[in-house]
């Protein structure tokens, strides 16, 4: 028999079917993916490019008021104007602004700096007189520490830790792929000159005169050369100070023709600087101590007797370290680890102990190990699926396509720019029951061809492949339709998700490429006669099982309208119920569930005003609760000091929590593996503990998780907007009160601060200028008594880090504003003038910091989630839902209610408003951006079959199961207690794709034996039997991938979604498309879309399907 004219996919196969290539290509596509999975940077989470910048702008002397108006206003308007800026915000405090700088998520870091520092230097004459120049700290992913290290010794104290700190983090720095460090933590050396204000006044000497001197003695200046005797000499005059000696035998003045040594005036000590932070480390009662501590040898030493354990908190610093951008964590990490091994017993002693507090890298290569375990299993799963439906020879060629599509996928990935974490590997889970059905569909197809016997063996696999064709690259294009609309899904969702529709999509593209050049070529070794496959032809004769359970159920609810309408009435009243659980909040809406991580921070807020010692005295007492925890692993306490920030502490300015009233507790749990609790479990049941010990000493403990995916300012935050900024700290209270009151909302907070009380020096101008005393010297004399002044460098060429001479009065004297009237300046006539008589003491208060965003004067309060139960607290959605109730029964004293904005910011000032912020705000632009992305797969997919079936009605039956995968999907949800989340959402908008597939299939299906003169209600019961056996085995492989997923907490709404969604919706579109066939289409179309084919093709496909009805197999070209 003559081989009619091959089109597209059947040419594609035949240049390959016979080719020596072919095993080459499939060589070398193995040997790339091997090459991906060693070369491609591993890391947790994907990274996500935010670029930020912190523009600091001093202003000395100046109110907030001031700040606002004549720095901050002008500044910000103008860094607004960047195209590329997303946010704009600043702090407008006495002395100076703060202005954060956001730009959009992507954007490149280079360029985003040459944008800001050309605006900042072009606007330099907006900044008033007195302003200092500005100064900008970049800030991005990568200067996330990835290793943090704490050095611990219960013997050294932490001035000692500082200085082998130093040495540990420069040898550290040596590692390749090592980016910014620093050292969290100890005190440096200084020589302090602690001035005697009795004994300057005896001298005649002022604080300014012995800073002058000391500046102008520390100096030394090459002063040129000269020749003589044909030799040239080299000239320097002066000397730097070098020693405590050097500074002590300076002459500061004379007194009675005598010199005046500056030990005589002043107590000048060699030591560590004044202590403006604490920091120490604290294990479980039980926990060994060893020189260098990992999760790993922590769990190991848990057998060590109790007579050898310590449990005591001791002196600590923290080295941090981060990566550069591109580099591969994990050995970037494990260098670090292996490079501080080195040095202990040299640089480090045997009684300093280091912690391994943060191993990023280490986590990154357990999850993506993991991952790729998971894909492993997932690939053997679908393996024995298939050869236990196929049998062994036809499961060996459909398999063939999993490593090769996998291999050519993660190669592709790598050089897109995709690194190995736990979203990239999930995508390719995802893909794993999806990318068999191309080669399914071919093999299944081949199977036919070469039962029927009508073609010579090699062009039998030539023709099945041609004749599958068009409907299997339709169905696949509509798999990539659904999945590649939301790669365009924005703001930090965006990156993060990413990966799984890109490389999904890149997957089922590549697989429909092995299906037409690489599964041909192994049918022509496979496929001897006599190979048989299980379950093909067996079950659609009109004597199978399938063919009369169909025709059963089928034929009386087909021959009866109303019958077939109450059906369909049915289903469509299960999909309402269905989508009622989302209002019963039986399925509850959330971002992304709590991942099971190993750290947790507590944040600790005392009032403002609050000592550094009184904070450490609230710190201590939560430390001693943190000890109980049972899975404690240990935990590092930072008081006055910010921990080494993760990512979400970067989003949220952690590392700028450096006041006396403020702490961190860094915890640290023991491996996943030897704790039963999740991260997440742990957070909910010390909450109440940790809150109730705050609140005994007025103070606010936060307990702050990591956060599953892009990390934002708080869970919930409410913005408070209006036309006058006092009214709205007065409306901030209240809001907060309606926080307090709502159940599941905790860890309540907001940005007003307590009043601080401030003294200000007033100068007498009318005595000042009668003694001949400058204010300007008065002022600048009262900065160094209290603040200090650092007036010269000490030069040690062994110190790693500058030694300051710092000048102030000792500490004791600055217990009071009694001492300060001590002080004496000269006046004009040479005599000694007590500072308390040319200046006046007032008492007021600190004025507050402004916050402005997106140039609009903004109130924040502040919340987190928590307390799952019949409110549903632990999704913000609600928790906006139910504080949201409140404020609208809420009425301001202008006789409004505060109107609430949920998406942008309010319009006008000129009213008060609120907006709802934080993982709310992402939670929307995420479902809003899916819902967009999901429509316009709807509309790709209506296109696509549009263009094949050439049809406006028939694509609305075919895509008519798709809303009923939400029978299967909600109630899954339900039954498993799971969240709808942003990857349920992924699930339920792929499903869309993989629907239509088998809809496409079932349809074309029906055509066909339309065309061949069956009558239509046969068309239809033979179709749905044939189909039946292919569309069961396509959706059965898809579940048995996905079912690997569903242990994993954040992807286990994917997992739902796939494994309920596919079951439910293959089972009802097997009765939903002939039914609406049947009603809506008929016979008429039918002949219409067979009549656009070629003549030749046609008689030869209804040949083949007269000839042989069997399964596996689309009869379009």
């Amino acid at each position: 028999m003559t081989t009619p004219r091959l089109g597209p996919s059947g040419r594609l196969a035949a240049l390959f079917v016979g080719s020596k290539l072919t095993p080459l290509i499939i060589i070398g596509v193995l040997l790339l993916g091997l090459l991906a999975v060693l070369l491609t940077p591993r890391e947790e989470e994907p990274q996500i490019v935010v670029p930020m910048a912190d523009v600091w702008l001093p202003f000395p002397g100046a109110s907030a008021k001031v700040v606002e108006e004549q720095v901050t206003k002008p500044i910000e308007r103008k860094l607004s104007e960047i195209k590329t800026v997303e946010y704009v915000y600043s702090m407008s405090r006495p002395g100076g602004a703060l202005i954060i700088v956001r730009f959009y998520v992507g954007e490149p870091m280079e360029q985003s700096l040459v944008d800001l520092y050309d605006k900042l230097m072009s606007n330099q004459d907006l900044l008033p007189p007195g302003a200092l120049p500005f100064q900008v700290k970049p800030r991005d992913v990568n200067d996330v520490p990835i290793v943090t290290l704490t050095l611990s010794s219960a013997r050294y104290d932490d001035v000692q830790l500082r200085q082998l700190a130093d040495q540990v983090l420069e040898d550290a720095k040596k590692v390749p792929g090592t980016a910014a460090g620093f050292i969290v933590g100890g005190r440096s050396r200084e020589l302090r000159v602690q001035i005697d204000p009795t004994r300057l006044k005896a001298y005649g000497l002022t604080p300014l005169r012995v800073a002058g001197v000391i500046q102008g003695e520390n100096l030394a200046l090459p002063t040129g050369r000269f020749e003589s005797r044909n030799e040239s000499f080299l000239v320097e005059t002066g000397r730097f100070i070098r020693s405590k000696d050097d500074l002590e035998t300076l002459v500061v003045g004379v007194n009675e023709q005598r010199p005046v040594y500056l030990r005589q005036v002043a107590a000048v000590t060699d030591g560590p600087t004044e202590t403006t932070s604490y920091v120490w480390h604290g294990e479980r009662p039980g926990e060994g101590r060893s020189s260098l501590v990992t999760r790993e040898s922590q769990e190991e030493s848990r057998g060590t007797p109790h007579e050898e354990r310590v449990t005591q908190e001791v002196p600590a610093v923290t080295v941090a370290l981060a990566k550069q951008a591109g580099t591969n964590a994990v050995s970037v990490a494990r260098g670090v680890i292996h490079k501080v091994e080195e040095l202990k017993g040299t640089v480090i002693p045997a009684d300093v102990q280091v912690t391994v507090t943060r191993n990023y890298g280490e986590t990154a290569d357990e999850k993506a190990n993991e991952l790729l375990w998971h894909l492993l299993i997932a690939v053997v799963a679908v393996v024995v699926f298939l050869g236990l439906t196929l049998g062994l020879r036809p499961a060996f060629v459909v398999s063939i396509a999993i490593p090769l599509t996998l291999a050519l996928t993660l190669f592709v990935s790598m050089l897109i720019g995709y690194s190995i974490n736990r979203v990239t590997l999930f995508a390719l889970i995802f893909s794993i029951g999806i990318l068999v059905d191309d080669a399914i569909v071919v093999v299944e197809n081949t199977y036919r061809h070469l039962t029927l016997k009508r073609h010579p063996h090699r062009e039998a696999s030539l023709v099945a492949v041609d004749e599958v064709g068009n409907p299997t690259i339709l169905a696949t294009l509509t798999v990539i339709a659904a999945l590649l609309p939301m790669a365009f899904v924005s703001g930090l969702m965006g990156p993060y998700m990413r990966p799984i529709p890109v490389n999904a999509s890149i997957a089922m593209f590549v697989s429909l490429l092995v299906a037409f050049v690489v599964i041909p070529w192994f049918c022509q070794t496979c496929y001897r006669p006599g190979v048989r496959m299980h379950g093909a032809g067996e079950q659609a004769s009109e004597q199978g099982r399938t063919y009369r359970l169909y025709q059963r159920l089928l034929a009386p609810v087909l021959s009866h309208p109303l019958l077939a309408y109450l059906v369909l009435g049915v289903i469509a009243l299960f999909l309402v119920g269905s989508v009622f659980l989302f209002y019963t909040r039986d399925v509850v809406v959330k971002m992304l569930p709590f991942d099971n991580k190993s750290e947790l921070q507590l944040v600790i807020d005392l009032p403002e005003g609050t000592t550094l010692e009184e904070t450490a005295r609230v710190t201590k007492r939560v430390t001693e609760y943190v000890r109980t925890i049972p899975e404690l692993r240990d935990y590092q306490a930072y008081v006055g000091t910010a921990s080494p920030f993760n990512f979400n502490g970067l989003v949220r300015h952690y590392y700028l929590r450096d006041q006396p009233h403020e702490a961190d507790i860094q915890i640290n749990l023991v491996a996943k593996e030897a704790r039963q609790a999740q991260s997440h479990e742990i957070a909910q049941r010390i909450r109440p503990a940790v809150q109730q010990i705050g609140r005994q000493y007025g103070a606010n403990v936060k307990v702050v998780e990591v956060p599953p995916g892009p990390p934002v300012q708080s869970v919930l935050v409410a913005e408070i907007y209006g036309p006058d900024y006092e009214r709205q700290l007065a409306i901030a209270r209240d809001v907060r009160r309606l926080f307090e009151q709502t159940a599941g909302v905790v860890d309540v907070d907001d940005y007003l601060e307590a009043d601080q009380v401030k003294y200000v020096f007033t100068v007498d101008r009318a005595k000042a200028a009668l003694a001949g005393i400058p204010s300007e010297e008065i002022v600048r004399t009262l900065r160094l008594a209290l603040e200090g002044a650092q007036v010269g460098l000490v030069h040690l060429p062994k110190e790693k880090r500058p030694v300051q001479v710092m000048l102030r009065l000792p500490i004791s004297s600055r217990t009071g504003l009694e001492h300060l009237g001590e002080l004496s300046l000269r006046s004009a006539a040479g005599s000694m003038v007590p500072l308390s008589e040319v200046i006046r003491v007032e008492q007021t208060v600190l004025e507050k910091t402004i916050y402005h965003k997106n140039l609009k004067p903004v109130v924040y309060v502040v919340a987190d989630v928590g307390m799952a139960g019949h409110e549903k607290g632990e999704s913000p959605v609600y928790g906006v839902l139910g504080i949201g109730k409140k404020l609208e029964q809420f009425t301001l004293p202008e006789g409004y209610s505060l109107t609430q904005h949920y998406a942008v910011q309010p319009w006008s000032e000129q009213r008060f408003a609120m907006k709802w912020d934080g993982e709310w705000h992402i939670t929307y632009e995420t479902f809003r951006d899916m819902g967009l992305a999901f429509g316009a797969a709807l509309v790709l997919i209506y296109l696509l079959i549009v263009a094949q079936f050439q049809s406006f009605l028939t694509p609305v039956v075919i895509m008519a199961p798709i809303p009923l995968t939400l029978i299967g999907i909600l109630p899954g949800h339900w039954l498993t207690g799971s969240y709808f989340t942003a990857t349920s959402m992924i699930g339920f908008i792929a499903l869309a794709g993989i629907i239509v597939r088998n809809s496409i299939l079932l349809v074309d299906f029906i055509q066909h034996q339309e065309a061949e003169g069956v009558p239509l209600l046969e068309a239809v019961i033979r179709a749905g039997a044939i189909r039946t056996r292919p569309i069961l085995l396509t959706a059965a492989a898809l579940m048995v991938g996905a079912f690997v997923i569903i242990l994993d907490p954040i992807f286990q709404g994917l997992a739902v979604s796939l494994l309920f969604g596919v079951g439910a919706s293959t089972v009802l579109t097997l009765v939903v498309i002939p039914v609406l066939y049947y009603l809506w289409i008929g016979t008429g179309s039918a002949g219409a879309a067979i009549a656009v084919r070629h003549p030749e093709q046609a008689s030869v496909e209804v040949q083949g399907v007269r000839d042989e009805p069997s399964v596996g197999t689309v009869r379009r070209s």
